[in-house]
């Protein structure tokens, strides 16, 4: 059978979808591009905000109308807190985000049979953790590892609790497992991510939490780098900086959630820490590592969010000094509690609050850049074209440098400085 996959939302789904392909494989069908003309198409969908809803129904519509005799496999988040809504777009295998086995072996009979199926749990149900082969796209030399699944802390603008269900980590052995066979097939850096890995291990008899994961990896494979995915502020302890900076092959790269800096917006997000303790966890990381990357998202236009508040949040992102950001418009997404709060904002001015905020983290990024001018830098180079070869350094940054042929290694570049754009580094091989 002849399967075309599309995917929507986080670094999760690209890894399940990744997994996927490799089980198609294994079970003898041919995985091609999503706009061929195929017997199946998977749409692995994301339900994070309104927008993500409606690029998933759109996906669907559009593999229906690629193959109108094909089959039509929706899996994901959207289709697990909405399946009778992807039912009605033309779906005929609805499933949800967990057993993707299962899912494939599902798919193969809904082709044989040409019989509608909904096949979706409880998401709260669920308890074990389902282990799927790391990897990465043909040609990469970055891999990922997902090490959790599900999330307890129910922000009030959030439905993923919901559609995912509650913390399931990787055991520490299986990792080191994954990471051995990664290595052994020539990637360098491992990307450690899940739905909320701040939480690794909470579900674990063992105690281990994500620092033992972390020491246990960068320990089993001191060549290959390892990077932590999306954190929560209540992480980074001094412990857990202590242990980790002892760690030379782990990334100084921190994505720390922050969301708002406004201490008012935080308590009606209903996150689990306010603003001093995300500026104690950026004092932290700082005192720790040398010139660490501290990136972070934001949500600009929350439910009651007033200029004072706003003006708050961009004095402190400016504290924070971040070196880069994603900002995003709140989405107001049926089902949550933000959704019913009064104060909602118009959607013209959350898009003039992201621009403004977008401008700022714009200025906060090359104050960032300029800073690595001098520094020595490890790059590991997944690109070469025209004589440049380019890759992303140990704090995420990409850098470029004359020369080709160095891709799949890491090198030890000078920084000198940036390219026309102003965007990314360049340097020379040391």
């Amino acid at each position: 059978m002849k399967v075309a996959l599309f995917t929507l939302g986080c670094k999760v789904n690209q890894y399940e979808t990744q997994a996927m392909e490799a089980e198609l494989a294994a079970r003898g069908h041919t995985v091609l591009p999503f706009d061929s003309a195929a017997d199946a198409y998977i749409i692995n969908t994301c339900t994070v905000t309104a927008v993500s809803d409606k690029k998933s129904r759109q996906m669907i519509r559009r593999a229906r109308r690629m193959n109108p005799g094909g089959v039509v496999a929706v899996c994901g988040c959207y289709a697990q807190t909405q399946p009778e809504d992807a039912k009605k777009l033309g779906a005929d295998l609805i499933s949800g985000s967990g057993d993707r086995r299962a899912f494939i072996r599902l798919l193969e009979n809904v082709a044989a049979n040409r019989t509608l199926k909904i096949s979706v749990d409880d998401a709260k149900s669920r308890r074990a953790f389902e282990q799927l082969p790391a990897g990465s796209l043909e040609g990469r030399t970055r891999a990922m590892l997902k090490v959790e699944d599900g999330c307890l802390n129910f922000c009030s603008y959030c439905i993923i609790p919901y559609a995912r269900g509650p913390v399931r980590s990787l055991p520490i052995a299986a990792a080191v497992s994954q990471l051995r066979r990664l290595r052994s097939e020539g990637f360098l850096e491992l990307v450690l991510t899940g739905i909320e890995i701040s939480s690794y291990g909470t579900d674990l008899e063992d105690g281990s939490r994500l620092i033992d994961l972390a020491e246990a990896l960068c320990g089993a494979e001191p060549g290959m780098r390892v990077r932590l995915g999306s954190l929560e502020p209540r992480t980074i302890t001094e412990t857990f900086c202590r242990r980790a900076a002892l760690l030379p092959n782990l990334c100084p790269q921190f994505h720390l959630s922050l969301q708002s800096g406004c201490d008012a917006t935080l308590r009606r997000m209903n996150r689990k820490y306010d603003t001093a303790r995300y500026r104690r966890s950026v004092s932290l990381l700082r005192e720790a590592f040398d010139h660490p990357a501290i990136t972070t998202d934001l949500i600009v236009g929350f439910p009651g969010e007033t200029e004072e508040e706003f003006a708050a949040t961009l004095r402190f992102m400016e504290d924070c000094a971040f070196s880069s950001m994603h900002i995003f418009p709140y989405s107001r997404r049926k089902g949550t509690p933000a959704a019913k709060m009064e104060g909602q904002i118009p959607q013209a001015e959350k898009e003039r609050r992201a621009h403004i905020a977008g401008n700022l983290a714009q200025k906060l990024r090359l104050s960032y850049l300029e800073a690595c001018k001098g520094k020595v830098l490890h790059v590991l180079f997944e690109q070469s074209e025209n004589g440049v070869s380019s890759g992303h350094a140990e704090n995420y940054v990409r850098v470029s440098v004359p020369g080709p042929g160095l891709r799949g290694q890491i090198r030890s570049v000078a920084v000198t400085g940036l390219d026309k754009k102003g965007e990314n580094l360049t340097g020379t091989l040391c």
